[in-house]
């Protein structure tokens, strides 16, 4: 029973960290994050509204695809064109992947020459540290694609000595999945090296639309071929101490992963998509007890193939130097360059952006002010000015009240600009107030954005940039406590409407989504978690998507400190449902694996 004790306190606490501050209960480090301010803040002074999805939450809920975590945070929703590694795209209250700015370990993840934003779907849950998500519009800090928030997933540290750890899983769909990792830290260098190879034989992504008569009926009942899926991706990350102030760090990640795809029409056999993306960093950083400066640079590669009719190569190179200056009690100013270069390799397009940024934390007593200011050049569109303002009043230790106010843009890619060379960036301004007691958090969201770049197919397929204004704006709720000494309750929810210009509701956002789950350490060694979501009304091209309940589980067990072994039921009630009209979801499945630590 003290195994298993030790094991909720860890688990509750960093749930109810990452909610809003410590728990005076649990005795736990505060989590710190990067993503707000691109300085190291813990979340307690952190103006801007935070979800994290912590080490521990990610072990015990055995997430398979960063996807699948996101979709448990409150108003954050996901919708998928199939099964595993099918095209994912993320909603944060409202705005979608094309206006959010996904980052892995600080490396822009959005695909200049994508149409719908980062390739989510590819990133796997592969030692990670945190998930980092920032909501609101945030180009005050890291300029264009942030319009709407930030992900930022951040790598495992490396524990100091010779570690490592396999995990082996075997489930539904024939899917395996297998991971390795090894790292070594001592007071001079560390060096990590993680592996995971991930293959499903799947499903058809392809199934019958609502309006046919076949609808309801699964891929296997009507004889339909599956689309398999197969990703592999390594990371080797490391550093060295050149004395107790100065750090050289790298890091080298590659995706490599291929599907079979239908479209919404019908069944193909044919059809099958490669991605192989590299991303790579390497940073200086200089620390003391009251200056700290970072230089930077990372560059990403995206390559993408679909069929023998489509290849479309991209690079993000970047180059960033910012100095923290540490004063008064918590309280900090940091000030930093920013250069960009996006090229489409193909297609011989590209532009750069030239920036320079400020930002100011302040901590008096029970106040904490932020102030943001972001310069950005463009050579191919005007320049922009962006910015943020929050304040943050903590009455106690259990209850504080906060408000961010913030401006934004989001650029065209070069994939949008290839279709129509005139487009122009949109703007977005974003509202936030917060009021947490305790375990119980309400916020309440408004975002408005101008010139929303948007598709049409008259005369023919382009963008374009919509005249008007498009209005996101709900509350979300979300409570978390530990209601008896062994049991663990988080509830969410999210009420939204958002609606375009013209004030027609915009498609495939979910009105209402309910998220709940249940933890139990009552029995020695062995936890319990049930977990689910109700999604309300959401519509495809107003067609109903939405009105369904699933329930997943998870258990886990410990059979010792260094071999734990686990059960996951997805769709516990076989329900069957599609998030987006014609495209099929899993069905009942179950996945067993087995975790061994060394």
């Amino acid at each position: 029973m003290k195994q298993n004790k030790k094991l909720s306190t860890s688990l509750v606490a960093s749930l109810l960290i990452a909610t809003t501050t410590a728990c005076a209960k649990y005795d736990i480090t505060p989590i710190t994050i990067t993503s707000a301010s691109k300085t190291e803040q813990s979340i307690k002074d952190v103006t801007a509204n935070v979800d994290v999805i912590t080490k521990e939450e990610i072990e015990e809920k055995r997430f398979t695809t960063v996807s699948e975590a996101l979709s448990t945070l409150p108003g954050v929703s996901t919708i998928s064109n199939g099964g595993m590694g099918q095209l994912d795209s993320l909603f944060i209250r409202g705005i979608d992947t094309k206006r959010i700015l996904v980052l892995v370990d600080g490396i822009r993840y959005n695909e200049p020459t994508g149409l719908s934003g980062a390739p989510l779907a590819q990133l796997m849950i592969n030692d990670i540290e945190r998930i980092e998500v920032v909501k609101g519009s945030q180009s005050g800090i890291w300029g264009a694609d942030a319009s709407g928030g930030i992900v930022n997933i951040i790598t495992s540290n490396s524990k100091k000595g010779f570690h490592g750890n396999a995990l082996v899983e075997a489930g539904s769909f024939n899917t395996r999945k297998y991971i390795a990792s090894i790292n070594n830290r001592t007071e001079n260098y560390y060096i990590k090296f993680n592996a995971n190879r991930i293959s499903t034989d799947g499903y058809s992504s392809f199934e019958a639309k609502k309006s046919s008569p076949d609808y309801g009926k699964r891929w296997d009942d009507l004889g339909l071929e599956r689309d398999g899926y197969s990703n592999n991706t390594y990371n080797i990350l490391g550093g060295i101490n050149l004395n107790q102030n100065n750090q050289i760090n790298f890091l080298y990640k590659n995706i490599d992963s291929e599907y079979d795809y239908d479209n919404s029409n019908s069944d193909n056999k044919e059809n099958k998509t490669y991605l192989n993306h590299y991303f790579k960093l390497v940073d200086y950083k200089y620390k003391n007890n009251y200056f700290s400066t970072k230089l930077a640079m990372s560059q990403g590669k995206f390559d993408r193939r679909q069929g023998d009719t489509f290849h479309t190569k991209s690079i993000v190179n970047e180059f960033l130097i910012n100095t923290n200056i540490s004063y008064l009690k918590n309280s900090n100013l940091m000030f930093g360059l920013n250069k960009q270069n996006f090229e489409d390799e193909f297609n011989e397009q590209k532009y750069q952006t030239e920036a320079v940024f400020i930002s100011n934390n302040t901590k008096l007593g029970k106040f904490n002010l932020t102030q943001v200011l972001r310069y950005d050049n463009n050579n191919a569109f005007d320049e922009k000015i962006t910015g943020k303002i929050g304040v943050k009043y903590n009455f106690n230790k259990d209850f504080y009240i906060s408000s961010n106010y913030g401006t934004a843009y989001n650029a065209p890619t070069l994939g949008n600009l290839s279709y129509t060379p005139s487009l122009e960036p949109e703007t977005t301004k974003s509202f936030d107030l917060n009021l947490a007691y305790k375990g119980l958090t309400f916020t309440y969201f408004e975002n408005k954005i101008e010139n929303m770049i948007n598709y049409t197919f008259v005369p023919s397929f382009q963008y374009l940039n919509e005249d008007g204004i498009s209005r996101f704006k709900g509350y979300e709720l979300s409570y978390k406590k530990d209601i008896l000494d062994d049991t663990f309750l988080s509830l969410n929810y999210t009420h939204l409407s958002a609606k375009d210009a013209n004030g027609e509701t915009l498609s495939r956002r979910v009105k209402r989504e309910l998220g709940f789950s249940l933890d139990y350490y009552g029995f020695s060694k062995v936890h319990l978690n049930l977990n689910g979501s109700y999604i309300g009304d959401r519509f495809d091209n107003k067609v109903q998507t939405g009105r369904y309940t699933l329930f997943n589980s998870v258990i886990n067990y410990s059979i010792n400190d260094k071999t734990k072994l686990y059960l996951k039921l997805d769709n516990i009630t076989d329900k069957y449902y599609q998030t987006v009209d014609g495209y099929a979801t899993a069905g009942r499945s179950a996945y067993v694996g087995l975790k061994v630590s060394f």
